[in-house]
Formats: C-alpha cells, structure tokens, sequence
C-alpha cells in the first residue's frame, strides 16, 4: 500500500516566500480575505481529508473498480461516504461564488487543494473536478435561470456535473460529431445521439447529473462552427431543487480501463433527452473550452499530484530496502548491506522527481495567480497580460505534467525493482492510473500543436514575448550576483536556445507544413523545461536569502536546485537539436513502407 503524506512545507515556500502570492490574492476585488493564516488554514483540513479519509481508499477502490447493473454504477466501498464527507466540507464550491453557495475563494488555493487530493487518490478527485469545471462554464455561459437553478446543487456537492463530447467515430475531431438536437415547443430541445468515454457520467454518490453535451441543431453548418451546447439533466427538477421526472439519458455501459479504477467512465444514450441551450446557436465550443481549459489545468495537477506520490514512496523504500555497498565505502557497517539510497542510479531517480516536481509546482502556481489576475484585476492591461500567460502556460502544463509524471511514476517503480511490480507495493497502480492524463482532455500531442500552432502566432506572438519580458524583469535584480551566478548563467542559455528555437521553428512553419507537427512534442519539452528553471532560479534566490545554517530545508532546495540545472537542463541542447532536425525524414518513408 502506498504512503502519502501532503507536502505542505514545500507548498507554503513556493506560496508564501517565493511568489508571495497573498499579496497579490488579497489586492484583488474579492479575495480580500485570502491571507496566508486563510490558505494555511485550508491546507491543513485539506492534509487532514487526504492523508486521513481519501488516501486509505486508494488501493481498495482500484482493486474493487466500478460495478454496473442495469443502468446504475456503484462505487467502491467507502467512496459514497468519503464524498459525502468531502462535499459537506465545502470543498465542491470552494472557488464558486458566494452568489450560489460557495466559498468564493481563489483558484490559486483550488490548485494546492486539487493537488493533494489527486496525489492521496487520483480517481476521487475527478468526481468533484468536473463538477468544479461544470460551475464555471455555467458562471460564465449560463443563463440567470440556469444559475440559480443548478450552480447551488453543483456546488452543494448534491448534484454531478459531467461534459460530453466524444463520440464512437469522434474523438479530438468534434467537428464530426452527429449527436441532434431538435426544437421543442415548450423552449428545451429533443437530444439523441451517443457519447463514450464520459467521466463520472453514473454513480451511486450523487442524486442527481448535470450534463454538458455538444449537439448539432437541425440547420448547424458542417464542421465545428455548428455545434451548440446543452444542459441535459438526469432528472428534471423543479424550481425548488426538488427531483420529478426521470430524463432520457442513461448510462448503457461503463468502460473497462488501465488505470483509474475507481473513477467511473460511461457511455451515455440520449434518447430525445430533454435539454436546454446554453450560450448561442452553433457557439457551443466557446463554452465547452472555458470548461476544457480549467479542466486541462486540471489534469496537469493529476501528474504532479502521483509524481510527488511516486516520489515519497521511492524515498521511502530507498531508505529502509538494503542491498550491495556504496561504491567509496560500507555506510552502515554494522549491517549486511547498504540502503540502495547510497546509489548513485537511485539518487538519479529521485533527485530528477523531485526536481521536476517541485519546478511543476512553481510553475502551476505561477500559472494560477494569472489565472486569480485575469479573472479579478482592476487593471485591463494587467488582465489581458494575466490571460495571455495562462492561455500560454495551459498546453504546456496539462502537456508536460502529464507527460512526466508518467515518466517519473515508471523511473520510482524502477527504484523498487521486483517489488514495484507486485500490486500489494501500490506502484503499479501509479503507473496505470497517471497515463490517461497523456490522453484526456485533449492528448498531449494536441496540446503540444495548440503551442506552435496557435499559442506562439496569437496576437502577433503577443503572448511568446510577454513571457520573455516577464522573464526579463525578473532577472534584474539578480544581475551582479555571484551567489546566483550557478542559477542564472545555465538558465539564460537555455532562455537564449527557446528565444532562437521559437525563431528558426517560425520560419520553417512557412516552408514546409509537416514542421509544426514534426518538432511540436520536443519544442513543447524544450518550453517546459526552460519555465522549470526560471522557477528554480526564483526558488534558489529566495532560498539563498532564508538559510540561516540551522534549517536543512533551504540548503536542500539549493542542492536540487544546482543539480536541475547541471542535470536536468542540459536536455534542452538535444531538444533543440531534435526540433530543428525537422520532418524531413519523417515523412520520407512511403505509406506502405509502415
């Protein structure tokens, strides 16, 4: 069985010393009252619920899995109560206004709360995750009616919300989506069509569903510029939230997946399913990505949330597991053998988890208090700025949290030899719950075309240089500085390599039209691992300014941060090298030639 236990320490430096972010938090309209005794206060009872009621149903849910029959899902032993639990607590709402029911609070704090969650039980933090993603597409696409009709229930915790786009034939494609919706008199509209791989589309925790389904109306135009969004609801309710007639939407099965057990995946049958629209005729995928985006943001906290899970328990084991010496000598002579730690390949292992965990945290903090800055500053200026880096940072989140914590979930396993292969240990588990975040809400190869393909050319490449004079303004006052030389110099080079691969990647989009495609995962990698080290400078120059010689957690954050940037960072060389190979030679070979 796994351990967990929520890194707090490491969450308050990055909060509270690096970013300072109260200090942003509490100057804006609304969040006045998110001081650092507020999101501490949170983090504690969220600590609580993760180590103490949601990480001990991790292993048992995923042996036990969903049940289906007759249209309904069961969740694992325990899961009904802990969400109740978990939805008494407030913890549904905690970003949704106080308008509706919720707390109103930030979403910078949303993030901290959601990683703790993923890493004690990655498939219950879904649940909750699309509910949360439901409320902010209807806050901002909904009707009034609409809102104060279902946002109070979604944030309640009584109500689920899902979002139903796949189709058997339609995947990233949604322009080929068939699913109909037709007029009906009374205003609503008749939907009929089937959707797959729908998250928490049928359970037992919950008495009621709010469906978000893209359909086309009779007179749509081809392609996506006709879809349009729907409300479609399990049971109708009355205007007092009461429930009254049964919808004709059903779960007709549920999938049988890698990972992720516990966390129900459905195909959902709409048949002449009463549904109401949401936003305008044929502009449904404008309200879908406001839901896609938060959710996207989401699903990079899931792969920080099990690479900081894998991370613990392969320290853990590393520590107590004994076997061969170190190489310069017995460093327990009194025993058998040495704790495999001694090694240098095992001290590999961890200290690139915990150097890229750390920098993803930093990085998806960063990212949030954009997203806190675009939503509440008074300034339009500053919010448009606020807009651009999240919008830029989304892709290369979702994409590259994803992608290594996969990485980093397989390299701990590894760090348990036979041991991380045997189920009872819990690592396997890891290893098959992360890799969907590869996949859903956009794969991660979509997400990386969203960045060369979209992001960098926005706005005249807007957002590419407002991340480079933020950079810029950040490093200013570490110019002169001998104690940060070891920090900058590595990192400006890097800066200067993402400055030039941007430039040279550009003007090959013009000349050959495979060039995006060819170099977009590796240029993605090459973004990511250049924004880690812009927060492994701002992490060791805060450190360097709090170690007094008596606390080893600064010290500590120094040393991975020096072995990032002389072990982890020289990766953007070959990543350079590997985007400006270009796709020549990809698309050589003949297509019977496969």
């Amino acid at each position: 069985m796994t351990i967990y236990a929520a890194p707090l320490r490491d969450m308050r430096f990055v909060t509270h010393e690096v970013f300072e972010a109260a200090n942003t938090l509490t100057a804006l309209p609304g969040y006045e009252e998110a001081s650092e005794d507020l999101i501490d206060a949170v983090l504690e009872e969220c600590a609580k619920l993760c180590e103490g009621v949601l990480a001990p149903l991790n292993q048992s849910g995923d042996e036990e899995g969903c049940a289906f029959e007759n249209g309904e899902v069961t969740t694992p032993k325990g899961f009904k109560e802990a969400y109740r639990q978990y939805a008494d607590g407030g913890w549904c709402g905690l970003t949704a206004s106080p308008d509706y029911g919720g707390q109103g609070l930030p979403e910078t704090l949303q993030y901290l709360v959601d990683e703790m969650v993923g890493s004690a039980n990655l498939s219950f933090g879904l649940y909750p995750s699309l509910t949360q993603g439901t409320i902010v597409c209807l806050s901002v696409h909904g009707t009034d009616e609409q809102k104060t009709h279902y946002i109070p229930k979604l944030v309640s915790g009584d109500w689920q919300g899902t979002m139903c786009l796949t189709e058997p034939h339609a995947g990233s494609d949604l322009g080929l989506l068939r699913t109909k919706a037709e007029p009906n008199d009374d205003g609503s509209y008749a939907i009929t069509g089937t959707k797959i791989f729908i998250s928490a589309g049928e359970h037992d925790m919950v008495e009621n569903f709010v469906h978000l389904v893209l359909a086309r109306l009779p007179d749509a135009p081809a392609g996506s510029r006709g879809i349009s969004m729907f409300l479609v609801p399990k049971f109708i309710a009355k205007e007092d939230g009461s429930i009254c007639d049964r919808n004709a939407v059903a779960a007709g099965s549920i999938e049988h997946k890698m990972g992720m057990k516990a966390s129900v995946t459905c195909v959902m049958n709409f048949d002449g399913a009463r549904g109401w629209l949401i936003g305008k005729e044929h502009k449904g995928l404008a309200g879908i990505f406001t839901m896609m985006n938060k959710e996207r943001l989401f699903v990079g906290s899931q792969g920080i949330s099990l690479a900081e899970t894998a991370y613990q328990n392969a320290v853990a084991y590393a520590k107590d597991r004994m076997q061969g010496r170190a190489a310069d000598g017995p460093k327990q002579p009194e025993k058998a053998a040495d704790p495999i730690l001694v090694h240098p390949d095992i001290r590999n292992k961890l200290l690139f988890s915990r150097a890229i965990v750390e920098a993803e945290r930093a990085l998806a903090i960063w990212t949030q208090l954009k997203v806190d800055v675009a939503k509440a500053h008074v300034d339009p200026a500053v919010r448009e700025h606020a807009e651009d880096m999240e919008a830029l940072m989304t892709p290369i989140i979702k994409s590259a949290c994803a992608d290594f914590g996969t990485e980093i979930a397989n390299s701990c396993l590894q760090v348990f030899g036979g041991h991380g292969y045997i189920s009872e240990w819990g690592m396997e588990q890891l290893v098959r719950d992360v890799r969907i975040t590869q996949i859903y809400e956009g794969t991660n190869t979509i997400q990386a075309l969203d960045l060369v393909g979209r992001k960098l050319g926005l706005h005249d490449g807007r957002l590419f240089d407002g991340f480079m004079n933020e950079v810029a303004q950040s490093l200013q006052p570490l110019e002169g500085r001998n104690d940060m030389v070891e920090f900058v110099v590595p990192f400006k080079e890097a800066l200067d390599r993402l400055s030039a691969t941007t430039e040279w990647l550009k003007e090959q989009a013009h000349d050959d039209p495979n060039a995006l495609g060819g170099a977009a995962n590796d240029y993605l990698r090459l973004f990511a691992l250049t924004a880690f080290a812009w927060m492994w400078v701002q992490m060791a120059n805060k450190a360097l300014s709090r170690r007094n010689g008596s606390d080893q957690f600064y010290e500590t954050k120094l040393q991975v941060a020096r072995y990032f940037m002389t072990r982890v960072l020289p990766g953007t060389i070959s990543l350079e090298a590997f985007v400006k190979s270009g796709a020549a030679e990809l698309m050589a070979v003949a297509e019977d030639s496969f």
